[in-house]
């Protein structure tokens, strides 16, 4: 059985969700702006502009699932799941992501493909590993952006420290990615530990680095679905009438990504848009007008992910609470019923 993060009882985890809102709570109480100066900025918001914005994260949703059908496209045997089917299972996985705390979304994807796949020994801890893969690609994007954005933008003081250690930390999982593409083990899948169990499913994923052709088509589509997102927000800088360059975008883009990073509720909301706001005063940009560009560009790409998602779980057949069940019936998939895998 593997060890459980989450408290059991009903007690202990209302006490740790009420320790998170209380601290979501003082974040907002301690940077939050004046209301009024918000909505003033919403009055001005150019809604072509946002329309700009929301078809240019359609591109970003589009081509990096197009990333992830390439790395599951060499992790697995035929017959492989189409386009449509990888692009449902990412949507799902991005409604997760954005309404759920924790990194639900990821197993959201995995089990809206497996249903979708001939089951075959395996085929669980493959497709685990195709979503660590398609990260991994991620990180090479988000450490190149992160490297432009410490060369090129405006950083306030406060915030090289810690994009130096994202950037630290992001060159760590590349080389932990390399290494495991080398990892081998020949005993049965339950019998590891879960720190091994996590490294072998992660291997199964990356048989696409060792196609130096598939490889390099995956990270392209990632840089390209990066740098759509970078245009993304630059679109919304216009819908909300600032007046910074690409650079600020790019800025906003790496510190909206640290900031939900480790979701400790849904969309990080609050967090986010403190996160948004603080660095655009170099740019010029007040902090209640930042904060309000905060929540519109989260309402963007939430309209985005959220509403492909919830189109792509009714066509799944599931229910929202399906989806935040998903962890718990993970944990028995694992736990229980673990498919042994030479």
């Amino acid at each position: 059985m593997t060890r459980r993060l989450i408290p059991r009882s009903r007690a202990a985890r209302i006490a740790v969700i009420a320790s998170v809102l209380a601290g979501a709570g003082a974040l907002v109480v301690w940077h939050g702006p004046d209301t009024s100066l918000v909505a003033d900025a919403f009055r001005i918001v150019a809604w072509p502009w946002v329309a700009v914005a929301v078809a240019i994260n359609f591109a970003s949703v589009l081509v990096r699932s197009s990333a992830w059908k390439i790395v599951v496209d060499q992790a697995v045997a035929p017959p492989r799941p189409p386009q449509r089917t990888v692009f449902s299972a990412y949507c799902v996985g991005l409604l997760g992501n954005a309404a759920l705390p924790g990194r639900v979304g990821e197993i959201g994807r995995v089990m809206v493909l497996t249903r979708r796949m001939r089951r075959r020994p395996g085929t669980w801890a493959v497709v685990v590993g195709t979503v660590f893969a398609h990260r991994l690609f991620d990180v090479v994007a988000a450490v190149g952006l992160v490297i432009y954005v410490l060369y090129a933008a405006r950083l306030p003081n406060w915030a090289v420290p810690g994009l130096s250690i994202v950037l630290g930390i992001g060159v760590g999982a590349l080389l932990a990615g390399v290494l495991l593409v080398r990892y081998r083990s020949e005993r049965p899948l339950d019998e590891l530990g879960p720190v091994r169990r996590i490294l072998r499913m992660g291997r199964y994923g990356l048989e696409v680095l060792k196609r130096p052709a598939a490889a390099v088509g995956a990270l392209a589509f990632q840089l390209l679905g990066w740098t759509f997102q970078v245009f993304a927000v630059w679109a919304a800088f216009q819908a909300f009438r600032i007046d910074a360059p690409l650079t600020a975008a790019a800025l906003v883009l790496v510190l909206m990504n640290v900031a939900t990073a480790f979701p400790l509720w849904p969309g990080n909301v609050g967090l986010l848009q403190a996160a948004v706001a603080l660095p655009l005063l170099s740019y010029g940009v007040d902090y209640a007008h930042g904060f309000a560009f905060g929540i519109g560009l989260q309402a963007i790409e939430a309209s985005v992910g959220v509403g492909l998602g919830l189109l792509f779980l009714a066509r799944e057949g599931f229910s929202f609470a399906t989806l935040r069940r998903m962890p718990e019936v993970t944990d028995v998939e694992i736990d229980e019923r673990v498919e042994r895998i030479a």
